[in-house]
């Protein structure tokens, strides 16, 4: 049992739904981000994600894309990135870290060592997103076998002849991106998500977390109270991206955590 499927199975008989929280990696530079990421588990955050910057990130909007441009602008790596987790884990082993970003940088520094690298450095979870599962034998299966959890994205568009190839190789859990789109580039509508998100959690026996387009307290809410939980990342870049005081970035994360654990 990873420390993604050990959280759910704890929030599940607590009976609350998951909050879960994207940061960029090194934004806007390492120690800031890293006093950040040390924070989140205080304002209530079930889950981190953390996004690995990269140069040509297709899923993300403007946001996010300035984000990881900050982070790389400042020489942030993926081994810096996996220090970065590192250090987090020498004062927290409980919370899951989810590591997302794109198959590049990975298969540049070889899938092996990557994998060795990251179980080392407490990495819990993956999300690639320009990996589909026609290309599993690629990362995800290895991935699988060396105990980390491949978490796979499901989209509206995503119909019932392909949702059994999607939730193939899945496991934690299933991201349900709620609009057509890039990151930050629409709003979620939880009457939208709801059939959806039933629709998903028929087809496996995992819990089903939907992000994009999530922005208040009042959103997380109602997203999370039609789904497994919420994620929240634009918003809280955004926030970093104006230069708020890590105090402040994490008194609005709790805001939106609080929401998410009312549903």
């Amino acid at each position: 049992m990873t420390r993604i499927d050990a959280k759910f199975a704890q929030l599940k008989a607590d009976g609350k739904k998951a909050f879960v929280a994207y940061v960029m990696a090194g934004d806007p530079d390492y120690g800031t981000s890293l006093e950040i990421v040390k924070g989140l588990p205080g304002a209530g955050v079930d889950i981190i994600e953390l996004g690995l910057p990269f140069t040509d990130p297709m899923a993300d909007g403007p946001t996010i894309q300035l984000a990881g441009q900050r982070a790389l602008d400042g020489g942030m790596t993926l081994q810096k990135t996996l220090d970065l987790a590192t250090a987090f884990r020498k004062t927290d082993d409980e919370t899951p870290i989810v590591l997302m970003g794109y198959y590049n940088p990975i298969y540049n520094r070889g899938v092996d060592k990557f994998l060795v690298d990251a179980k080392a450095a407490g990495i819990d979870g993956l999300i690639v997103v320009d990996l589909p599962p026609e290309e599993d034998e690629e990362l995800c299966i290895p991935a699988q076998a060396a105990g980390l959890n491949f978490i796979r994205l499901a989209t509206p568009t995503t119909d019932d002849k392909r949702l059994p190839k999607v939730m193939q190789n899945t496991s934690g859990f299933v991201y349900y991106v709620s609009i057509t789109g890039i990151t930050g580039a629409a709003e979620a509508e939880a009457e939208d998500v709801a059939p959806d998100v039933v629709r998903i959690q028929a087809a496996g026996n995992l819990p089903v977390v939907v992000g994009f387009g999530i922005n208040t307290p009042a959103k997380a809410e109602a997203i999370a109270g039609v789904a497994d939980g919420a994620v929240v990342g634009s918003a809280i870049v955004s926030r970093i991206g104006k230069g708020e005081p890590v105090a402040e970035v994490l008194g609005f994360v709790k805001s939106l955590a609080d929401g998410a654990h009312r549903a």
